[in-house]
């Protein structure tokens, strides 16, 4: 039996469950009632040390991501820490890497440290389909789950997240407006937040009338923090693909590896290549020219998903998603 369950048997929210544990004054007397006797009937006993039960907080949340090094993982897991101790909770990381089976098992070690709440950091924890999500479900239904940058639509999990595929339309379009359809597509990973990009950028492209951009689209499989590899990619898909005058990247380190293969073959950007990154990160200030590049306002994302979490462990109703709307910084790898 399950908070879930009383709610279900009560016919009220999670939280006005949770209220009622908490013996919140913000409850009817009429509901009060209600729920009190459907946990009598059922015999439910919470667990005094899980706060997904609003009893006795331990004040710590725990952190998944699936690797540290990554720079928009570890920017994430910072500001996430940074507004946890501003609210005083204290924060437990584990870094899972990307295999499903070994997610599961940090899921439930982390679990079994009593936090008040999971947060997953990244869309990677996502998968396309409900079995691969299920090990998230049942972690629901013991401590609120916190998805940043990804969503998934299961009670007691809270989406925090940029529109990548509006926000990837807009690049490609600005782009496309500009006079550039040939365009290589750069990306390096199926997560749900690069499946919204690339249907960001295959929507623009075929709004704007272009054909066989599938033939630019090409995938780095490695990791995209190696600029080298990422470098010597770009040249190989330059050998085996149409000419491109444009190169729009799911990532920031993608766009810097267009842009290192740009200056060892002496072509010159912006004039004779347009490049546009996404996650707007300290890369995009680091190299010249400056790369033009997508502000998915991952800060926003991290004080907007803490303050909704904050609300949940008060027994609060909250949204169960918040979706940010991100912005082409423009900057010198661009003309337009």
């Amino acid at each position: 039996m399950t908070i879930y369950d009383i709610s279900e048997k009560a016919g009220v929210s999670i939280a006005t469950v949770s209220r009622v544990l908490n013996g919140s004054a913000r409850v009817s007397p009429g509901t009060r009632k209600k729920v009190l006797e459907v946990i009598e009937a059922c015999g439910y006993a919470p667990n005094a040390s899980a706060r997904g039960m609003g009893l006795r907080s331990l004040r710590t949340i725990g952190i998944l991501c699936a690797d540290s090094s990554d720079l928009f993982l570890a920017k994430a897991v910072y500001y996430l820490e940074q507004e946890l101790t501003a609210n005083g909770y204290e924060s437990l990381l584990c870094c899972t890497g990307y295999h499903q089976e070994v997610r599961r098992s940090y899921m439930d070690l982390i679990l079994s440290k009593k936090v008040d709440s999971i947060i997953l950091v990244g869309s990677n924890f996502i998968g396309s389909t409900a079995d691969e999500n299920q090990y998230i479900r049942e972690a629901s239904a013991q401590v609120p789950i916190m998805l940043l940058n990804a969503a998934c639509d299961a009670p007691n999990v809270y989406s925090i997240l940029c529109d990548d595929a509006a926000s990837m339309y807009e690049a490609a379009t600005a782009m496309l407006d500009a006079g550039i359809r040939d365009i290589l597509y750069l990306y390096n990973s199926l997560s749900y937040s690069g499946r919204k990009k690339l249907d960001g950028f295959a929507a623009a492209m075929r709004d704007h009338g272009v054909n066989g951009y599938e033939q630019l689209i090409y995938r780095y499989s490695g990791d995209p923090q190696q600029m080298r590899a990422v470098t010597n990619f770009v040249a190989d898909a330059a050998v085996h693909s149409p000419a491109f005058h444009g190169v729009i990247a799911s990532e920031d380190p993608l766009a810097i590896g267009a842009m290192k293969y740009a200056a060892q073959r002496g072509i010159q950007i912006p004039r004779d290549l347009s490049v546009i990154g996404y996650n707007n990160s300290m890369l995009a200030s680091c190299c010249t020219p400056e790369l033009t590049s997508v502000d998915n306002r991952l800060e926003a994302q991290c004080h907007q998903l803490v303050q909704t979490l904050l609300s949940v462990l008060g027994g609060e109703e909250m949204p169960r998603k918040s979706v940010f709307s991100g912005k082409l910084i423009r900057r010198g790898s661009t003309a337009f």
